[in-house]
């Protein structure tokens, strides 16, 4: 049988039939999800920062504090505003059916205190290497400042509000007419990619954190749960981590842990 003949005008005729069929929703959230992560790497990261804003206030001694609120309120804009904006006027639909509401709260905080309390005792293993020393918190004077520790949590909560939104709220239940549960699953694959450069625990972790997260806001039909869960986590590293620091402490026993919360006093 002899091959029909390739004609450009036919096959650009063919793919934009096959466009039309496309799913309208679907190719929004994964068209946008890719653009908003793109602007946030490029944009509204401490890399970007440094490359344009650095020089200019190297002599404060508060630069790298100013580093790190660019890039927390600047992905809020980018992980959150843009497509709260994109739910509203494009797909026009409501920003709770993406996970911004209480949803099953009683399973939510529930679910959330039990996943905490399993993290507590493998961050504190975890926190005896020294990639996780070196590494939180990310603003090495929340070592030395309770005050800035506490005002840099803050921020980060604001930051994992946006970052729990576009994967576990926006792309989530974005995908989840057409994809199901297998929607969780999809979200997990760019939230490990992004821990690539993290400690190896924390990147190989952020796969089964991934859909650990994506199964609690599914259920919840919340990210609320999410944002206390995943900062939970981040805060018991950090605290963990700044503790081990001011002690010299990085040994795993009961006495190693009693000396570490001697420095909370």
């Amino acid at each position: 049988m002899q091959n029909k003949k390739f004609k450009i005008k036919d096959e650009a005729v063919e793919l934009f039939n096959l466009i039309k069929t496309l799913d309208k929703k679907v190719v929004t959230v994964l068209l946008s999800v890719s653009v908003l992560q793109t602007v946030s790497w490029y944009y509204t990261s401490r890399t970007f920062f440094r490359q344009n804003f650095f020089n200019l206030l190297s002599s404060n001694p508060a630069v790298l504090f100013y580093e790190f609120g660019y890039w927390y309120a600047g992905d809020f804009f980018t992980l959150f505003i843009l497509p709260f904006l994109i739910i509203k006027f494009i797909l026009k639909d409501r920003v709770a059916n993406y996970g911004v509401t209480v949803g099953d709260y009683k399973a939510g905080l529930k679910l959330s205190a039990v996943f905490i309390i399993i993290m507590v005792p493998v961050i504190w293993f975890a926190s005896s290497e020294p990639a996780f020393i070196i590494t939180y918190p990310l603003l090495v004077s929340a070592r030395n400042s309770w005050t800035i520790f506490f005002i840099y949590e803050l921020g980060l909560i604001v930051y994992l509000f946006a970052w729990e939104f576009i994967w576990r709220g926006f792309m989530l239940f974005g995908l989840k007419e057409k994809f199901g549960y297998y929607a969780v699953i999809i979200q997990m694959i760019p939230f490990l990619i992004l821990h690539n450069g993290k400690p190896p625990a924390e990147t190989f972790g952020a796969i089964i954190g991934g859909i650990a997260l994506g199964i609690l806001a599914y259920r919840t039909r919340s990210i609320y749960y999410c944002v206390i869960t995943h900062s939970g986590v981040m805060f018991t590293i950090d605290i963990f981590s700044t503790l081990r620091y001011r002690a010299g402490e990085f040994g795993t026993g009961i006495n190693s842990f009693i000396h570490v919360l001697k420095q909370i006093v």
